[in-house]
């Protein structure tokens, strides 16, 4: 049988054992050295890098980094004072006899690419395809394919059925900007790229598929953040028959489980702790709080109701109370109030307790009585410190104590970079209030189903309106969102009608969801983990587009393929669309 010339062996698969055999391996050009006379190639494929050697001074003779190339020749043992431990290549090397360029490359690259991670990401995105090479982006590509095929069987031992729901869909209020697709053949319409499988789920649910999943690509036109890009992956499943409690099973099932098998981290036993939405912005001034970080936001409000103190009346008075800081230096209180100002606060009051008595620069606005209050209601103990956040709204005293409790928690060091925390945010509110617009609106998902169902829309204060929405939330993060959801027609309707929406257009923008209900719907509920965040996490990436494999940039750009981009005229033509 004749040998195959094109047949390669992976570099991460010539060890000692193959010793004396001729091979041929094929891949990158990653390094070249001229050690006097001795020519040393440093070749690199997906799996490993292997040092290959020639005496012969012409044979790499303008070869360039990064070119392609097979190399054939003989495996022989290094020396062991050349010995490379951090390869598991490194006791052998290849003694180049004949090498062949399949693919030259530019001698001059963009950025070094094993150090492209240091390079400006603009770049970096614009030549994604030599972003990949580097061995820590192209790890966050290999790991999100471990973890999909991981997901996909995990659900199929949960006994969930996968199905893909449509791309192209139709338009509807769910929060955030469509992406939209314009009709060739609908001239003047639009088809929209889906924000969520919410409404498809649903129906599958009136279908009869009691339990679906799929990893669902979502679309949501909006500014981009460390968190969120304009495009995003998640696990989306849904159930019939279930109650708010087995979907979080589920849900901890997931997550426990990635998290265990593909993290080195200290993970949150089961069950995870369960905040309601309510005692979370109290306690922690946020939806999506870091429960690694030990600091608890206290009311000051009722110690302090008959303050003179100006800044304090007629407002929400939140406190931080952090042991054994006293001693700190004045720069570095300097510091929190300039971070204060930066997030909009006008300011932030801070008491120090040293000795018995309170030491700072808001002292003598407070009584006697107040201090000792202070001191007992808050339990401050000696050298410790109390801080201040007044604002006249309680959730802006709440975001801003959130805020100036995550600054206090990574300046202090209280963050363990070892753990991942999770827990379950419940109970959300179905609805919260504009000041600006001067409009209620949907504080989570319009889907949910309140409490007690359309009873609950006879209430005087929409504001008391509680819904089964719950999130998963690991170190600061949003993970996963989900509800048990409103079957209720009525009830559907009486939502959307409190932010703005009259019947008729809600049966028209949603006809899908009001025929099917007709037919029969069983109850049901789901949740979407962030497949993106997850990796985030699991790799300690400061932000998604570092595992997602061709990400667009901050700006919402592609720069590799340079999108978006304008049509021609007959294009434009053709779709019926004029571009003023």
């Amino acid at each position: 049988m004749t040998k195959n010339i094109y047949h390669t062996i992976n570099c991460i698969d010539i060890n000692k054992d193959k010793i004396n055999e001729e091979v041929i391996v094929s891949g990158w050009v990653q390094n070249i050295r001229d050690h006097g006379g001795v020519l040393f190639l440093d070749l690199r494929d997906n799996t490993e890098i292997l040092q290959c050697v020639s005496n012969d001074d012409k044979l790499f003779i303008g070869l360039s980094k990064e070119s392609v190339v097979r190399l054939k020749g003989i495996i022989r043992k290094r020396s062991m004072d050349t010995y490379n431990p951090s390869l598991k290549t490194g006791e052998v090397e290849l003694l180049v006899s004949s090498l062949e360029v399949l693919s030259p490359s530019l001698h001059e690259l963009p950025f070094n690419i094993r150090k492209s991670k240091e390079s400006n990401e603009d770049i970096r995105l614009k030549y994604r395809y030599l972003d990949l090479r580097n061995d820590k982006v192209k790890n966050n590509i290999k790991l999100r394919s471990e973890v999909l095929h991981f997901l996909r069987n995990k659900m199929y031992d949960l006994g969930f059925m996968e199905v893909q729901t449509p791309i192209l869909t139709a338009s509807s209020p769910e929060g955030a900007r469509d992406f939209v697709v314009p009709s060739r053949n609908f001239k003047g319409k639009f088809y929209a790229l889906p924000q969520a499988p919410q409404i498809y789920k649903e129906l599958l649910m009136v279908g009869g598929i009691e339990k679906y999943f799929q990893i669902a690509p979502c679309f949501r036109d909006e500014d981009a953040r460390s968190d969120r890009t304009l495009e995003f992956y998640q696990l989306d499943l849904e159930m019939s028959y279930v109650t708010e409690e087995e979907i979080l099973a589920i849900g901890e099932n997931i997550f426990y489980d990635v998290f265990t098998k593909f993290s080195d981290k200290k993970v949150s036993s089961l069950p995870f702790r369960r905040i309601t939405y309510n005692d979370s912005m109290e306690m922690y001034g946020t939806d999506k709080p870091d429960l690694r970080n030990p600091l608890i936001i206290q009311d000051a409000s009722k110690v302090l109701e008959n303050t003179t103190f100006g800044p304090f009346k007629k407002s929400t008075i939140k406190v931080i109370v952090v042991d054994n800081i006293a001693d700190k230096p004045n720069s570095w209180f300097n510091e929190i109030v300039e971070y204060a100002n930066s997030i909009g606060m006008p300011g932030i009051g801070y008491l120090s307790l040293i000795n018995g008595s309170f030491k700072g620069p808001i002292d003598k606005f407070l009584t006697e009585e107040e201090r000792e209050n202070l001191i007992k209601e808050f339990n401050l103990k000696e050298n410790g410190v109390i801080f201040f956040i007044a604002n006249s709204k309680l959730k802006t005293a709440q975001k801003f104590a959130g805020l100036i409790r995550n600054e206090l928690g990574q300046k202090l060091d209280l963050i363990d970079k070892n753990k991942l925390e999770l827990c379950i945010i419940k109970d959300f509110p179905m609805f919260e209030y504009d000041t600006e617009t001067r409009k209620y609106e949907f504080c989570h998902n319009p889907f949910s189903l309140p409490h007690n169902g359309i009873k609950d829309y006879d209430k005087k204060d929409v504001l008391d309106i509680l819904a089964y929405q719950y999130d998963f939330v690991c170190n600061g993060n949003e993970m996963a969102s989900g509800a048990i959801r409103n079957y209720d027609l009525d009830s559907l309707v009486k939502g959307f009608e409190v932010v703005g929406y009259k019947k008729e257009e809600v049966e028209k923008r949603f006809s899908s969801i009001f025929t099917a209900f007709k037919y029969g719907c069983p109850p049901h509920g789901g949740m979407a983990p962030g497949i993106d965040r997850i990796l985030m996490l699991i790799q300690d990436e400061d932000n998604l587009r570092e595992v997602q494999a061709f990400p667009t940039s901050t700006s919402g750009a592609d720069y590799m393929m340079g999108s978006p981009s304008k049509l021609d005229i007959e294009q434009l033509k053709e779709l019926g669309i004029k571009v003023g």
